[in-house]
């Protein structure tokens, strides 16, 4: 039985990627765990936020990479996340910030998920 993919987006935020991309070039994500931007999927120009080894690579979205901290990937290893987007501002370092709108995790649990 296959593993179902730990990232997907709707089709209102693969919209948004292509209208970001268009503007700013590749993309990426990260999940932020919290503190300046709360817990929002954070959006970036592809190598702009800079991953290690502290970070997991979920998949992809519309292209784009995903990432999530190790630490917090340990309380989510069992969800699937959905990336959606919700009117608002969301964290002032994404790039969706001036559009009016703002990325947003959905997640739902699969108890029988064994992850990676």
């Amino acid at each position: 039985m296959s593993q179902p993919e730990k990232v997907l987006a709707t089709d209102a935020a693969l919209a948004l990627i292509e209208r970001l991309r268009a503007k700013h070039g590749d993309l990426m994500f990260h999940q932020s765990g919290g503190c300046c931007d709360g817990s929002s999927p954070m959006c970036y120009p592809l190598g702009e936020f800079l991953v290690g080894e502290q970070d997991v690579l979920l998949g992809e979205i519309g292209g784009c990479p995903f990432y999530m901290g190790k630490a917090q990937y340990e309380y989510w290893k069992h969800t699937q996340l959905i990336i959606d987007v919700v009117n608002g501002r969301g964290g002032m370092f994404s790039l969706e910030g001036p559009e009016g709108v703002r990325f947003l995790t959905r997640s739902r649990v699969f108890p029988d998920m064994q992850p990676e």
